[in-house]
């Protein structure tokens, strides 16, 4: 009989980044469940199948409680141990604080935070109790920097990339990984979505979304707790940026995020 073939559920996978990351999955031999609120979800499956794999869409919300449990109720229906989970799921408004709608702001958390830690401990429960196991949780460059006109999507990156890097110091030697994703600017329709196109950085030059997934999931293969992916370019500022004092880094992310024409400052 043939062995069945791995299974990786990747969060965020209808485009971007998290398409990508599970073409990865998919050419190195997994089957995959794939997840998104959006229409696009089934368009990104028919394409993902020609690695030849089976892939599952789950349209779902993530970013409510019942939406999480759907796609643990897909995994659970599979049967199978998830081997690899990709929690790329993320989204941002952008905005000035105050003149950003609440309900907004708490969907940022929603999405990025309690569904990422919702996912994670539901699955690493049993990749523990297994002793094997990868999880991949896309953070950003920007979790090292307070983010003026995006402060609670900063912010929630800033959660994520400690919140991975716990967790894998936590499961060290048990077989099972944690590693965080930082990407930098990335061509998706992140900057469209997050209404960030009337900025410097809405309008810079961008990472290719399929060399950030190529090198996050070499990472994540390596077990390593976090990786800076993307062009040398990325990787440089990446480390410039990590040696200014935070009163620098704060005005420079404020600099590049600034809505053309805003009148608000620092």
């Amino acid at each position: 009989m043939d062995t069945p073939r791995p299974l990786a559920v990747v969060t965020g996978a209808s485009s971007g980044i998290g398409f990508e990351l599970a073409g990865e999955c998919a050419r190195h031999g997994y089957d995959l469940v794939i997840a998104a609120e959006n229409d696009l979800l089934h368009d990104a499956a028919d394409l993902l199948r020609v690695h030849g794999g089976a892939v599952h869409a789950v349209t779902t919300d993530l970013a409510t409680y019942d939406g999480v449990e759907a796609l643990m109720g897909a995994l659970r229906a599979d049967g199978r141990p998830v081997g690899i989970a990709v929690l790329n799921a993320g989204i941002g408004r952008a905005g000035a604080f105050l003149e950003t709608d609440l309900a907004d702001l708490a969907r940022v958390i929603d999405v990025n935070v309690s569904s990422t830690v919702h996912v994670a401990r539901r699955l690493l429960v049993d990749m523990a109790e297994r002793g094997e196991g990868r999880v991949l949780i896309t953070s950003s460059v920007a979790a090292e920097t307070p983010g003026p006109y995006n402060a609670v999507y900063n912010a929630s990156k800033a959660f994520l990339q400690s919140f991975a890097q716990a967790v894998h110091g936590e499961l060290r030697d048990t077989g099972v990984t944690v590693t965080a994703l930082m990407p930098g600017a990335t061509d998706t329709r992140f900057f469209v979505r997050a209404g960030l196109l009337d900025t410097r950085v809405g309008r810079s030059k961008k990472d290719d979304p399929s060399l950030v997934a190529h090198q996050g999931y070499r990472a994540l293969m390596a077990g390593r707790s976090r990786k800076v992916a993307g062009s040398w370019r990325t990787r440089a500022q990446e480390q410039l940026v990590r040696r200014l004092p935070v009163p620098a880094r704060t005005a420079l992310h404020a600099h590049r995020t600034r809505p053309h024409g805003s009148g608000s400052h620092l």
